[in-house]
């Protein structure tokens, strides 16, 4: 590992977040632990935290080059990243390009529907309610970002979308949907954070007709599918075929 860590900032499901000799600077340490339902369901898998890791740098750097901004600065271990230390907004935010999972358990919409645009939906970032689906008027109730930033929000998530889509389509993937988390520097600049990875995208692989062979992403967990950390892999092999070695944090 490239600099030690220090006090332990934060500990969430799949990561713990440590402060850094440098007060703008965190580490971040990707875990072994595959969860779902909001950790009602959890299991220790050996390597997800490598890979996870390793996908999601290469991923950062991509969108860095497509100028998109984010909290990455490098890698610091096989698991291990430095980024910038946010203020992380309490709001997921989920892009849907097809229709699956709880859109369609909550709505008439067939499984399968492409959705074109793409659906931008907001969820409240807080385990003890259970992550709720904001409406418009709740989100300006809870007066948790201005209408100026939510539309920054939704406007950086759907350059990130256009950036990934394509990238995923080019290898045989389809970028089924995926959850962002965002976050403001101390200069007030909103930044992508936390991971991207098959932990927080839906992927299927195109060149699988199967509707459960084809998942390559934490469904493979939630549906008791097996293969999860193959499934992980194949994923890592085909980003690391197509993206420069990441960069380590100095």
């Amino acid at each position: 590992m490239s600099v030690s860590p220090g006090p332990l900032l934060y500990e969430g499901k799949a990561k713990r977040v440590y402060a850094s000799v440098l007060d703008d600077t965190a580490l971040v340490e990707f875990k072994n632990d595959a969860t779902a339902f909001n950790a009602l369901k959890r299991e220790q898998l050996d390597d997800k935290g490598r890979l996870n890791c390793q996908i999601s740098a290469r991923l950062f750097e991509l969108l860095e080059r497509a100028g998109i901004p984010t909290h990455y600065q490098g890698l610091a271990g096989d698991t291990w990243m430095a980024v910038q230390r946010l203020e992380v907004i309490p709001l997921e935010v989920v892009l849907r390009n097809v229709a699956t999972g709880s859109l369609c358990q909550q709505t008439p919409i067939k499984a399968g529907t492409a959705l074109e645009p793409a659906l931008l939906d907001l969820y409240y970032k807080d385990d003890g309610l259970g992550d709720p689906l904001l409406t418009e008027s709740r989100l300006e109730l809870l007066q948790l970002v201005s209408r100026e930033r939510r539309q920054e929000m939704e406007t950086l998530a759907r350059r990130v979308n256009a950036v990934l889509g394509p990238f995923f389509r080019d290898l045989g993937l389809q970028l089924v949907d995926f959850k962002l988390e965002l976050g403001c520097n101390r200069s007030g600049d909103l930044l992508v954070a936390d991971e991207i990875s098959p932990d927080t995208c839906r992927l299927w692989d195109l060149g699988t007709l199967d509707p459960q062979d084809r998942i390559l992403d934490k469904d493979r967990f939630r549906q008791d599918l097996g293969g999860l950390i193959e499934a992980y892999g194949e994923v890592y092999k085909r980003v690391q075929g197509c993206c420069p070695n990441p960069r380590n944090y100095r």
